[in-house]
């Protein structure tokens, strides 16, 4: 069996869901979003559908799940690597052979955020793709943190940590796609950033969900990256995950994860990592999943006082938590690029 013999989800909505959309968001949203604005509470709206998402019950996710030695999750904060290291887990799993019409075809993500969208995904309880690897392995989603997620030694772990100043950077640009007209201004969307508020926290906040994978570091079965190095030796990274992995990649195989994981490759590919098709919301081309897949550039939208304040807040955050990342040594803002920026 290979994962060509596979359903392709349908993850079309019709006309008349669009037309329908776009008399909801243009008829409804719109308007109440700018009359919102205009009494001073910009933010409002995207405050209340945030509450929404905190409220679905992120701890019965997996609630009765037991991870097997098949199970591999790929662990990580919102617009951090995600896509990537997907890509690079489910590459390893079928040994750099890996085909499929769009990934979560094949890769399920419990924690999705509706009903709806919980139906373009392959359920976490199908084991078809586990059943078509040679490997026997088949990779998991989620952007939950380690307190919801259940552990087995069985399992393996692989978690991508990436400063938040850039995640902040991803989150507006892709959010901006999602949202459209209902997207809120960088300053807004900056103040949500630093708090539990921030729609793509998932249950856990930047620091939170660090904290609880950074925890698990020394286990065997847990690889923790930084999306940083991840771009600087792409060829050590997928040798890491192989090796946690437990599958011994031959050269040739070793060689074409790598060249299906670079950004020139994913990005010819897109379309199939992006939730729904073109066309879906009446607004745009919608997600961008791959803009330009860079570490250290944060300053395109920050400026120095709100890098060192997102700095001051995760480092606090983390200090709270008792968590031993050192926050300081790999993402805050030297002296030295603090005098480049200014």
């Amino acid at each position: 069996m290979t994962t060509s013999s596979l359903p392709v989800l349908d993850r079309r909505v019709s006309k008349l869901g669009i037309f329908l959309i776009s008399i909801l968001f243009y008829g409804v949203f719109v308007p109440l979003n700018w009359a919102l604005t205009k009494l001073g509470f910009g933010s409002m709206l995207v405050k209340l559908m945030s509450r929404a998402q905190r409220g679905r019950g992120f701890d019965k996710v997996f609630e009765g799940y037991e991870p097997t030695a098949h199970d591999v999750f790929v662990s990580t904060f919102a617009k951090s690597g995600t896509n990537w290291m997907m890509q690079i887990a489910h590459q390893t799993a079928f040994r750099g052979a890996a085909e499929y019409a769009h990934i979560h075809d094949v890769i399920c993500w419990p924690d999705m955020t509706s009903k709806r969208a919980q139906k373009m995904a392959i359920p976490l309880v199908d084991k078809r793709v586990q059943e078509a690897s040679p490997t026997g392995l088949r990779v998991i989603k989620t952007h939950l943190s380690a307190h919801y997620v259940p552990y087995s030694d069985q399992a393996r772990y692989l978690v991508v940590i990436r400063d938040p100043k850039e995640v902040f950077v991803s989150s507006y640009f892709f959010a901006g796609g999602a949202a459209g007209p209902l997207m809120p201004k960088p300053d807004v969307w900056f103040k949500l950033f630093l708090t539990s508020a921030f729609p793509l926290n998932f249950g856990n906040t930047w620091a939170e969900h660090t904290a609880s994978y950074w925890a698990l570091k020394d286990k065997p079965n847990v690889l923790v990256l930084l999306f940083r190095d991840m771009k600087k030796d792409l060829p050590g990274a997928v040798q890491k995950v192989a090796d946690v992995l437990g599958v011994d990649l031959s050269s040739v195989e070793l060689n074409a994860v790598i060249q299906k994981s670079t950004f020139a490759y994913m990005s010819g590919i897109e379309d199939k990592f992006t939730p729904m098709p073109k066309g879906t919301l009446p607004w745009g081309d919608g997600l961008k999943m791959m803009r330009q897949g860079k570490s250290g550039s944060s300053n395109e939208m920050l400026n120095l006082t709100q890098q060192k304040k997102i700095d001051e807040h995760f480092q606090a955050e983390l200090d709270r938590l008792g968590s031993d990342f050192p926050y300081r040594d790999l993402f805050a803002l030297k002296e030295s690029q603090s005098n480049s920026v200014s």
